[in-house]
């Protein structure tokens, strides 16, 4: 059975394949679960801003959630979740975002794709991270399964340069009225053509931050500046 009702635009030039099926006819056959299926969720790094945002170096917040579930119960991390069977990856992030934080309406840029086999314990979870930025004084509130959400000072800072494509970056995320704080170190490698180049992420250690998530801000910050040094 068809996962879509309406197959316009997928008959293609309309011939048979080498089965001899017509496209309702593999449909009907087609049998999804052949291949193990990973499951898929959204992450957003929301930005904040008191001011409006001009140049790197400007003072900065990011949005933590604490996880009130395994795995990394009690640590934190972006907001973000499943995306649904039958929802595109924008609305799902933008509907875990609001479950998670009561933040909505904000434009979300896609950024990265986190495919890590070793991510997560559960399943072969595969995630699309999201950037988001906020200019002034926003609230937020827990919800869902986050147990709490806070917005965190950023401090990023470029501890090792062994050459012009390995970096070691370090994050330090506080929040001083509720004495909480986070930090990471990535190692950011770059190979390729000059045009385009590949990036890796390589978590080195990490505190109080879920599984992989201090490589997903690291990632969300850095373009930001780059897109402010432009």
């Amino acid at each position: 059975m068809a996962f879509l009702k309406e197959l316009n635009g997928f008959y293609g030039t309309g011939e048979k394949n080498k089965a001899g099926e017509t496209l309702e006819e593999f449909l009907d056959s087609y049998n999804p679960k052949k291949y193990d299926c990973p499951s898929n969720t959204t992450d957003i790094l929301v930005v904040r801003c008191r001011e409006q945002l001009k140049a790197w170096g400007q003072p900065l917040k990011v949005l933590l959630v604490k996880r009130g579930n395994h795995p990394s119960i009690g640590f934190w991390a972006t907001p973000g979740g499943f995306v649904e069977l039958r929802e595109d990856l924008y609305e799902g992030a933008a509907r875990e975002l609001f479950e998670e934080t009561g933040i909505e309406g904000l434009p979300l840029q896609q950024l990265c794709t986190w495919g890590e086999y070793r991510r997560d314990p559960r399943w072969r979870v595969i995630t699309t991270s999201f950037l988001a930025l906020v200019e002034g004084d926003v609230p937020v509130r827990a919800g869902d399964d986050a147990a709490d959400a806070l917005w965190m000072d950023v401090d990023l800072q470029l501890r090792e340069k062994d050459s012009e494509n390995s970096e070691i970056w370090e994050l330090r995320l506080e929040n001083k009225e509720h004495s909480v704080s986070a930090w990471a170190r990535v190692l950011v490698t770059r190979s390729g053509h000059r045009l385009l180049p590949q990036e890796k992420y390589r978590l080195l250690e990490s505190d109080g931050l879920a599984v992989d998530h201090g490589c997903l801000i690291v990632q969300a910050l850095l373009y930001l500046k780059r897109k402010l040094q432009e």
